[in-house]
């Protein structure tokens, strides 16, 4: 399919050098999806919302050594969720991937996660087995989307509570211009609604009051600014993945760009009490300009926020 300004969508699987897998407990709505990268990535990162759970994010920043990381994991779990990824390492250590130190290989591996300990059971995280597993399981390199790996447990539209929130999950979509290729994985976790930006039509969040209906979460928090015991099962995390030849500080800018992917979404959005994050990655070696890539990143995003939402909105 093929827009009238020359945006082509493609599958994520089309992107080379990079694979993709799941693993979950869907009876505890947890998970794990892992983004591998075969041949190392320049990653960059964007953190918008106030309180990330976060491991390894700094291996993104512009000031740090450029070195190519290795996978990039989003999980449920809230902080406890971070165990995943030494799941991931083991299964990178024992293919012979990492970076090489003169003793050992150590894999390098970015990763955020959601709150999602008010859904299912909270004493039940995402740990090494299920990261593992999700690497296991990108070996197939199927691109699944809805309430799977990360967004096994995603919920939006929870300002007024658990009650009159909605089911959201993982969201994935692809777009190429010319040669250059952009793919978003996202999970929705968001605090607030969720709207198509192109028709202004709400597509989950806040349920209205006895279930009818939609609420308004913008209105809700104008009303309610002063209570402080809302903004505690939130995060919208996710990545672009490009087959693009572009440096870590480039990476880092089309990380901030995609961020107007979830700006365009999601009301509100990247709230101190969210932990929103975007990462960036190039895999290939096509040239591009570094504004083009950043507009086709936050498109791309937006439209796999809406899959995201669409796929389980009930």
């Amino acid at each position: 399919m093929e827009t009238s300004y020359g945006v082509k969508e493609i599958s994520i699987t089309e992107i080379k050098g990079l694979r993709i897998g799941n693993a979950q407990d869907e009876e505890a709505m947890t998970g794990v999806t892992v983004l591998l990268f075969d041949q190392g990535a320049k990653v960059g990162v964007d953190i918008s919302g106030g309180g990330p759970a976060s491991r390894e994010t700094p291996l993104a920043l512009p000031l740090t050594a450029d070195n190519s990381v290795n996978a990039i994991v989003l999980s449920g779990g809230s902080a406890f969720g971070l165990a995943a990824s030494d799941g991931v390492m083991r299964y990178l250590e024992e293919r012979g991937i990492g970076y090489e130190t003169g003793f050992a290989k150590v894999p390098l591996v970015c990763q955020s996660c959601i709150y999602d300990l008010g859904i299912g059971r909270a004493d039940v995280r995402p740990d090494g087995a299920m990261g593992y597993r999700a690497c296991v399981n990108a070996e197939k390199n199927e691109p699944l989307q809805g309430s799977i790996g990360g967004g096994t447990g995603a919920t939006v539209g929870k300002l007024c509570g658990m009650a009159r929130a909605m089911k959201s999950g993982l969201g994935i979509y692809g777009a190429a211009v010319g040669a250059l290729q952009m793919a978003a994985v996202v999970v929705v976790n968001a605090v607030g609604d969720v709207v198509d930006p192109r028709t202004g039509k709400k597509l989950a969040g806040l349920r209205g009051e006895g279930g009818e209906g939609f609420g308004d979460s913008c209105s809700e928090l104008y009303a309610i600014s002063q209570r402080r015991d809302l903004f505690n099962r939130n995060t919208t995390i996710g990545a672009v993945i490009t087959n693009g030849n572009f440096s870590k500080a480039e990476m880092n800018k089309i990380a901030s760009m995609a961020r107007s992917g979830y700006s365009r979404c999601i009301y509100p959005v990247g709230t101190m009490a969210d932990g929103d994050t975007i990462y960036a990655a190039a895999t290939g070696e096509v040239e591009a300009d570094v504004n083009l890539a950043g507009t086709l990143a936050a498109e791309v995003m937006e439209k796999a926020i809406k899959n995201a939402v669409m796929l389980h909105s009930t």
